[in-house]
């Protein structure tokens, strides 16, 4: 067979993380041996998985392992496994390409911190495990054939802007990795990757839960001058979530997540559950400490890894997890799913419906025991997966009330500290019945938009929503413990006692006569952007803002849909005059006085679009409103 050789490049994005690998931004190098055994063990699986399913896969899988072979000589270190393996194509999209959303954003935050454990964090985000190696070696050497396929492919590269990649015919099922180590570490035992010990202390330390035998040949002291050398098998195999949570440390579990999730930090939670009785499973769930990179993407994958009797079936199930809760991490394992499931089957499968609703029940009930008991840890959670975790609201209905249960919202009542809604449900006036909020584009915008002035003044608190799934989720979430979910940009407001209700009341009767023919004439000189033109009782210092009936879409979610596709109708709102305000009081005066100057639906018009760009609205002709503006402020001068 003609040997086909290439020499590429590595994709601009591969090449800049190369070099920050190369010239080692972490202080822990032991991680390498890590992600190059989790590589090989998911190799294994994928194995195992495709010879159950595809019956005419001809392959041995009776001795599925992972070798691990030492040349002190040549300084050379390999891992070895007879698992799927890949074709040259998977060589190249694998290794030489990071076909992912986010790269530069990763790049620049990976080249701006200064701070190892902060690296360690941003590269584990990213799940590049394989590039780890170029930490210890200086050349890298990958021989790998894909399960069914006869022609084997060889990689090589020493980490800098190029790789060569050449079809060969002799090689065995799997992958082997050689690593070409660097001479600065033979002299440091710490670092010295030949070393037996030091890689059996990796090995036992990072990765002694993989299930499938770990095997290294060691040297055995025989009492003579010579000693034998004899293969061991160097992991115990037990699976973590099959033992008893007293059986297991902290660090065990803490190093199964990272295996499972490429992660390279600890997570923040460990969930461990089993079910027995009818329909029997175990799980083990983690709570990263960090939101990924790639959250908000719609390409994430999802979901947590299927087992059926310790037999791998997939990663990313998605059935067991729903979207809010993509960033739970885990393993479920059951006892009575068939080894042929498919995705299509489980997603209507009864069984697998009830092991999601108990999953989604766990995590929530685990987030409000540490909301309770571990401020610190909660506020982080919730930093980090808020605004995921309030997607649920929208299409959780059953478990709508445990989330509210267990969400935190900035607001008026302390700029650095959120509440949760029984504190505010607390904190409530007497007579108070809505709990009241306001959505906008950041907390800035919101406090001080002109619909917090009278709330402002008379010490309401105000749920602060600056999150774009917020705009939604309050469209459909009504109330709370009994108390509704009232905008503050919405209906009308009414925020005085009874006392001074009666007190005001001929005072209010009085002012609605002197503005009636004011409001009248604003409202059909307005009629192409507003329903109505009414007194507001909302403001103190701002002339006028504008609000929207109380079962109105608001002008974001408008365009939300629109952004989507959709085809919404525009929603005229009504524009509300402060009577107190100079500027209002004084277009009222002048229109009683001559009522007929062109000028005055002019300052209407600067009105109406004050209070458009007071809520951060968009005017729909802003040279027409830069023109009338320019021109009163000449006439003032």
């Amino acid at each position: 067979m003609e040997t086909q050789t290439e020499t590429l490049e590595f994709q601009a994005e591969a090449r800049q993380l190369l070099q920050l690998m190369v010239h080692s931004i972490y202080s822990n190098k032991d991680i390498f041996l890590r992600e190059l055994i989790s590589n090989a063990s998911d190799a294994l699986d994928k194995l195992r998985l495709e010879a159950f399913r595809d019956k005419d896969l001809e392959v041995d899988t009776d001795d599925l392992h992972i070798d691990l072979e030492v040349d002190a000589e040549q300084r050379t270190l390999t891992v070895r496994d007879n698992g799927i393996g890949m074709s040259r194509d998977e060589v190249v999209t694998l290794i030489g390409t990071i076909a992912k959303s986010g790269t530069a954003d990763l790049l620049r935050k990976l080249k701006e911190s200064k701070d190892s454990a902060a690296s360690q964090e941003l590269i584990g985000q990213f799940g590049v495990g394989f590039y780890s190696s170029f930490m210890v070696a200086d050349r890298v050497s990958l021989l790998t054939r894909r399960a069914g396929e006869s022609d084997a492919t060889r990689w090589e590269s020493s980490g800098e802007g190029t790789y060569t990649i050449e079809t060969v015919d002799d090689a065995p099922q799997g992958t082997s990795v050689t690593l070409h180590l660097k001479p600065e570490d033979q002299d440091d035992q710490l670092f010295d990757y030949t070393s037996t010990w030091k890689i059996r202390e990796i090995i036992q330390r990072y990765s002694d839960f993989i299930t499938w035998p770990i095997r290294m040949e060691v040297e055995r002291p025989d009492g003579a001058e010579d000693a034998t050398r004899e293969v061991e098998t160097v992991n115990s195999m037990k699976a973590l979530w099959a033992r008893p949570k007293d059986e297991a440390t902290e660090d065990e579990y803490n190093e199964f997540y990272k295996h499972i999730s490429h992660d390279w930090t600890d997570p923040l939670e460990t969930i461990q559950m089993r079910a027995e009785g009818t329909f029997e499973y175990q799980a083990l769930l983690f709570i990263p400490s960090h939101a990924p990179l790639d959250l908000y993407m719609r390409e994430r994958k999802r979901g947590v890894q299927l087992y059926v009797k310790r037999v791998f079936i997939m990663d990313d199930c998605e059935a067991l997890m729903p979207e809010y809760l993509r960033f739970v991490k885990g393993v479920v394992d059951a006892q009575d799913l068939s080894l042929n499931v498919s995705r299509e089957i489980l997603q209507q499968d009864r069984q697998i419906h009830l092991m999601r609703k108990r999953l989604v029940k766990k995590v929530l009930s685990t987030v409000k025991t540490m909301m309770a008991n571990d401020g610190d840890r909660y506020q982080t959670f919730w930093t980090e997966f808020g605004p995921a975790v309030k997607e649920g609201l929208l299409n959780d209905v059953d478990n709508r009330e445990s989330i509210l249960d267990i969400a935190s919202f900035a607001s008026t009542h302390d700029a650095e500290k959120p509440t949760n809604l029984r504190e505010y449900i607390e904190r409530m006036k007497e007579g108070q019945e809505n709990i009241y909020y306001l959505t906008g584009a950041s907390r800035s915008a919101i406090e001080n938009s002109p619909h917090m002035e009278a709330f402002a003044a008379k010490g309401f608190e105000v749920l602060i929503l600056s999150d774009p799934v917020d705009e939604m989720w309050v469209e459909s979430v009504r109330d709370f413990e009994g108390k509704q979910f009232q905008s503050i940009a919405k209906g009308q407001v009414d925020l005085d006692t009874e006392e001074e209700k009666k007190t005001a009341e001929s005072e209010r009767d009085q002012r609605q006569k002197d503005f009636a023919d004011l409001l009248s004439w604003m409202t059909k000189s307005l009629e192409e952007n507003v329903k109505e033109v009414r007194l507001s009782s909302r403001l103190t210092t701002s002339p006028a803002c504008i609000v929207g009936d109380a079962h109105d879409v608001t002008p974001t979610l408008e365009k939300m849909y629109r952004a989507m596709g959709q085809d919404v109708p525009h929603i005229k709102r009504i524009l509300e005059i402060n009577p107190a305000h100079p500027l209002v009081s004084g277009l009222r005066k002048a229109y009683d006085d001559r009522r007929d100057e062109t000028g005055l639906a002019e300052t209407a018009e600067l009105l109406y679009g004050m209070a458009l760009l007071a809520e951060g609205g968009e005017l729909s002709d802003p040279p027409r409103f830069t023109r009338l503006l320019a021109d009163r402020l000449a006439s003032a001068l």
